[in-house]
């Protein structure tokens, strides 16, 4: 089933060992052939961006290089802050070779004119930062990095920071807000000329670990495997209701029922597996729709989206409330309360299913969750609204049955599912983040929420451990 790229081989743990596989070659390549010929090559090759959305990496750095501010440097920002829950793609690649992420990000320097690289990772990450920082003084030492200042960014264990615009603000210093901007219109750096702002250039961990083999060996390499459409491998986690939960990378188009039965090992004796949830990005996938091929263009086709390939997996024996109201509360908690619906309604829909899955409803609780995912997505910046509305409609339109029954106390009451991004996953354990469950809607970690907006509250936070941060200059 599996073609290892990115995660091929044993862990690579010195640049020696890493230019024995093939490492630096690629940044040779392109640092000679020049920006457009690097940026012909990667648009041949059809990567799309591996963090969510799934956008033509070419094409977002031609839009990047087009809003280009004379006479100001294009900053090249690695979004590391992996947070997504059911996902841990990213921290898996850093934690086998952080030195293709690395290389990764001077060739996209190399495409857009860059001359600064910020690694931008949680400060919980201990052992992804090491290795990045481990492999960023190596490339120094080697002269890699020559004429290039790369800094890694430590940031706070917040859901937002993983969102492209909130990422820079945390750069700049600031709460992980989203901007209304686009990156390549308001950049890292504020200056008091709005029309002579620099640019950024934000990509995936998993996108640039692409760029060292596809620059190196030729678009044509890339996609030997993989659709035409939806070229190379992805890196996908497996957890939930499975035998063996993991990390896999398999080629693009493999089906979503091989990647749970090969790497998941499939459901667990006596079970059935019933759905699986991208995350808390996209439309459920119920038992019929797992044989859909894992590109952009199939999961779109069935109502539901790639994201980050982060599986979570249900058997039969699954309450689809509790699994609502999970995905409800995580996405209410961290809503950032500058857009009032998101933070409003999200709250509303999440005491809603809470009710709910205790089978002690209000009479209105069921219209009264339909009529705020219609409303939570006005005047939305980000996403989230829209992942809340879609994520909790899907559950609720493919598992009615469930909902019924606990609106007519029908159904016995359950525990919430408990939705938080993964702390380590392994064939042993998946280990979730803890912490997280216990976060308040105003994001501090009391023992309940004050009703205030995050934003309201930045002194309380600016002391909690898990919520400051700070960016270390490593060359």
């Amino acid at each position: 089933m599996t073609q290892m790229r990115l995660l091929a081989g044993d862990p690579v743990t010195t640049l020696e060992d890493w230019i024995e596989r093939g490492g630096g070659k690629g940044l040779d390549a392109a640092r000679e052939m020049g920006p457009e010929a690097l940026l012909a090559t990667v648009e041949a090759s059809g990567l799309r961006g591996r963090g969510g959305a799934g956008f033509p990496t070419a094409k977002k750095w031609r839009t990047v290089l087009e809003h280009h501010a004379a006479k100001l440097t294009t900053p090249v920002v690695v979004n590391a802050a992996e947070g997504e829950p059911g996902t841990f793609k990213d921290r898996t690649i850093l934690r086998h070779n952080p030195y293709q992420t690395v290389e990764g990000a001077l060739i996209a320097a190399a495409a857009v004119g860059g001359d600064w690289i910020i690694l931008a990772l949680k400060a919980t990450f201990d052992r992804e930062l090491e290795g990045v920082r481990r492999a960023i003084a190596e490339m120094k030492a080697a002269g890699w990095t020559d004429g290039i200042t790369i800094d890694v960014e430590t940031g706070p264990d917040a859901y937002l920071y993983g969102e492209e615009t909130a990422l820079l603000e945390v750069i700049e210093g600031r709460d992980p807000f989203p901007r209304v901007a686009p990156p390549w219109r308001h950049g890292i750096d504020e200056v008091a000329d709005p029309t002579n702002v620099p640019p950024t250039l934000v990509n995936n961990v998993e996108t640039m670990s692409n760029l060292p083999a596809i620059v190196r060996d030729g678009p044509d390499a890339f996609r030997s495997v993989g659709t035409e459409r939806s070229p190379g491998t992805i890196v996908c986690t497996v957890t939930g209701a499975v035998n063996t939960p993991g990390v896999v990378e398999v080629p693009m188009g493999t089906s979503l029922r091989t990647v749970i039965d090969g790497a998941g090992g499939g459901a667990r004796e006596g079970r059935r597996i019933v759905a699986a949830l991208g995350g808390v990005s996209n439309a459920v996938l119920t038992g019929d729709q797992l044989d859909v091929p894992l590109t952009y263009e199939d999961l779109a086709a069935v109502g539901s989206g790639l994201g980050s390939c982060g599986w979570i997996v249900f058997d039969d024996t699954t309450d689809f409330v509790a699994v609502a109201h999970g995905v409800s509360r995580f996405l209410a908690v961290e809503s950032c309360g500058q857009c009032l619906p998101c933070k409003a309604d999200g709250k509303t829909i999440a005491e809603a299913l809470d009710r709910l899955r205790q089978s002690a409803a209000e009479s209105d609780d069921l219209e009264t969750i339909t009529s705020r995912l219609d409303s939570i997505t006005y005047g939305a910046r980000c996403t989230l609204a829209q992942q809340h509305q879609t994520v909790v409609g899907s559950i609720m339109k493919a598992f009615a049955a469930d909902f019924r029954a606990h609106a007519d106390a029908t159904a016995d009451p359950v525990d919430s599912f408990p939705i938080a991004e993964l702390d380590d996953v392994s064939e042993a354990a998946v280990v979730i983040n803890e912490r997280q469950l216990r976060k308040q809607p105003d994001w501090t970690y009391n023992d309940t929420d004050s009703g205030a907006l995050p934003s309201d509250l930045r002194d309380e936070r600016a002391g909690d451990a898990g919520q400051t941060g700070a960016t270390n200059a490593a060359s």
